[in-house]
């Protein structure tokens, strides 16, 4: 079996993933992981599938099949892990809404070869005040030979630049 990801948009519907599902199924998949989620109307994922060699086209044009719905599926086969090892890290993050926060923080992170394995963000208003907050949460590969120590020291500069606050703890 060789592993396909699968990037799916569309306006938000009940009983699209039955669609995207169905025709992985129908074509000998096996359905291994997947992140989702409904964003102002859309919705949008990504998944892993197990597909054996011979069913790629044929699951292939059944996803192209599912624009006709209005499910727009992008494909691409898996690629390789890096030979490399990582420290898993969660940060978060939560400060006043402002442009450029994502930019920066990740700008400081790709500078230090930290991977961002994921990423989620949202603005909310302030209990009290009701002014915007921007938090997010993220799961970083720090590489081994980069100590935590100097990557929360970068961080903790940039975020008193932002007037952010952020914590850094390790992923059990």
């Amino acid at each position: 079996m060789d592993h396909l990801v699968l990037t799916v948009i569309a306006e938000d519907q009940p009983g699209l993933v039955e669609r995207v599902a169905k025709c992985v199924a129908e074509h000998g998949g096996n359905w291994l992981e997947s992140r989702m989620s409904r964003m102002a109307g859309q919705f949008a994922g990504i998944l892993r599938v197990a597909v054996p060699a011979q069913a790629h086209s044929g699951l292939i044009e059944a996803l192209q099949q599912l624009e006709q719905q209005g499910i727009r599926v992008l494909v691409a086969h898996s690629g390789t892990e890096p030979e490399r090892r990582w420290q898993m890290i969660q940060l978060q993050l939560v400060g006043n809404d402002r442009a450029g926060i994502v930019r920066d923080i990740t700008q400081l992170l790709a500078r230090h070869g930290v991977n961002l394995e994921s990423l989620d963000t949202d603005v909310m208003p302030a209990p009290m005040t009701n002014e915007l907050l921007f938090r997010a949460d993220a799961r970083l590969a720090v590489p081994s030979e980069l100590s935590l120590d100097q990557l929360q020291q970068h961080l903790e500069t940039l975020a008193d630049d932002l007037m952010v606050e952020l914590v850094l703890q390790p992923v059990d």
